[in-house]
């Protein structure tokens, strides 16, 4: 197990000691949770410990809100009422530092999730890139708004404000770029925020406190650790909290929504979960499916809400198509994520082997097999994706969203029999469609569309690149995430209106003549 790269070891743990709050990194000197790797670095397998977090409570919660609302003053506050090129400024200082951060985030990544080195790299470049991009967009945003219109008799001149008060909760399995996709754009648009990392991949945030600090004012990002419920129930139940910005389980969601007293005021960004199916249609390409398959439903062992997580198969092909697929999977090599080549890493969670088991003995007992010799071998950290037929919908796996590795396949005869359970489903993020002749995908096309927000012509399901809308239907996402819709979703049209006449004219006239508003400007940012 253990001739590790001596650039990838953890040399010493991170003791996580301290939290954002007003500006100021405040010592914890409370009760702390240990955080482990279920990566080994000894011979003899045991979880690897990383560091540790603080434990926080209500009290740390309620003093995050209160900076949090204070920064925003009921819309009064500095950064609310900030020039747009100044907000930028900041966001510019932050993502200068981070990039110096990249080593140590991406060894991070690799020991707090198992994500592997390739895709560790590219998560964080990634999230440079998404930043970027969101400055770009703002500027562009900002340049179409630098005018005034006049309709019906009434001057006006229409921008983007902030929403208020952001709740920011990401996911472990992208811990840094799918809450970033969060939180980037919902400060940039002159909102505050608190912010609590996910269970797994919070350590990789330590290396980015500083910069944090030191980039906004104070009481902009408010950092908190701890156990989800404990913080978030109380800033819910405050009433002050004005969007909840979650990736993760509907469940959650709908617990976090329920406990605002004001739910109508409450906006939702929410990116959930998902059972994206593929449909292998008999004239598709099956070296093209077969791989686009393997992408889609084991990538990251399948821990992604885009993972392709059910496969319905045309009757036709099933057999051949099972044969080939099931040999592909076994072909998969694992290992750790620094290792050259490696496709299967270790499971995050030390539950989901077990739990992924229980899938399978579950769809065992209602008639499945396991296709592939591997499927099932279970070791300290890791269990081999099982590929399962006949799937039906007796078993836990039709249903759940199994996020890890195992692949249900379903054969069909009539494309009616996919159609049907994708509208019955309760998600509706993507589908992959593989075949090729026009006539047969174009009504299936035509229908997918309305089913779900993504069809992916003979490729696997996936959520970039990020200028392209990322949302879903059903229980699957409210909002929409993508560079350019993300900056809409955390802010609101607003706008000063003013009767066409000579008096109104002259105040709008000295208004922009000497530039004494944020918010009235013709100016071009380059």
């Amino acid at each position: 197990m253990m001739n590790i790269p001596d650039q990838f070891k953890i040399k010493k743990t991170i003791s996580q000691n301290t939290y954002l709050v007003d500006g100021v990194l405040k010592t914890w000197k409370g009760e702390t949770a240990d955080v482990y790797s279920t990566i080994s670095s000894t011979d003899t397998y045991k979880p690897t410990l990383l560091g540790s977090i603080p434990q926080l409570g209500e009290e740390q919660a309620n003093e995050a809100l209160n900076s949090a609302c204070h920064a925003f003053d009921r819309g009064k506050g500095l950064w609310p009422t900030m020039k747009v090129v100044d907000r930028i400024a900041c966001m510019d200082k932050f993502v200068t530092q981070m990039k110096t951060k990249r080593e140590e985030i991406v060894n991070l990544l690799m020991w707090e999730i198992g994500k592997t080195l390739p895709d560790s790299q590219k998560e964080f470049d990634r999230t440079i890139d998404y930043i970027y991009d969101t400055i770009e967009d703002y500027k562009q945003m900002d340049r179409d708004s630098a005018k005034f219109k006049k309709n019906s008799g009434v001057n006006a001149h229409i921008r983007r404000g902030p929403l208020g008060v952001v709740l920011c909760l990401g996911p472990y399995n992208y811990p840094l770029n799918e809450t970033f996709c969060l939180l980037i754009p919902a400060l940039i648009m002159g909102n505050t925020a608190i912010f609590k990392p996910a269970k797994f991949g919070v350590l990789l945030i330590s290396p980015l406190m500083e910069a944090f600090q030191n980039s906004f004012p104070k009481g902009v990002v408010n950092i908190i650790f701890g156990r989800g419920r404990t913080l978030a129930t109380p800033i819910m139940k405050s009433g002050k909290i004005d969007v909840l910005a979650l990736i993760g389980h509907s469940s959650s969601a709908k617990s976090l929504q329920t406990q605002h007293p004001k739910v109508n005021r409450l906006r939702l960004v929410l990116g959930l979960e998902a059972k994206n199916p593929a449909i292998i249609l008999p004239d598709a390409d099956l070296d093209v499916a077969i791989e686009e398959c393997i992408a889609g439903s084991l990538s990251f062992n399948g821990q992604r809400c885009t993972a392709l997580k059910v496969l319905y198969v045309h009757e036709d092909i099933v057999e051949e198509f099972n044969k080939r697929f099931s040999a592909r999977v076994d072909e998969l090599s694992f290992g750790n994520p620094w290792e050259p080549g490696v496709k299967l890493t270790p499971l995050p969670e030390p539950n989901k082997p077990a739990y992924i088991q229980g899938l399978i003995d579950d769809a065992k007992k209602h008639g499945a097999s396991i296709l592939n010799a591997k499927g099932g071998e279970t070791s300290d950290n890791y269990i081999f994706p099982a590929v399962l037929y006949p799937v039906n919908k007796q078993m836990e796996v039709f249903h759940e969203e199994q996020f890890g590795p195992v692949v249900p396949v379903i054969s069909f005869k009539n494309i009616d029999e996919p159609l049907n359970d994708i509208a019955d489903s309760n998600y509706g993020q993507q589908v992959s469609l593989f075949g090729k002749d026009v006539h047969t995908l174009s009504p299936l096309i035509d229908s997918l569309v309305n089913l779900v927000c993504r069809v992916n012509l003979n490729s696997s399901c996936q959520r970039g690149p990020d200028v392209y809308p990322f949302t879903g239907r059903k229980d699957s996402a409210v909002s929409t995430l993508s560079v350019h819709d993300a900056l809409r979703s955390f802010s609101i049209r607003t706008f000063l209106a003013s009767k066409d006449n000579p008096y109104n004219n002259s105040i709008l006239e000295e208004l922009l003549e000497k530039k004494t508003s944020n918010f009235i400007s013709t100016d071009y940012i380059l």
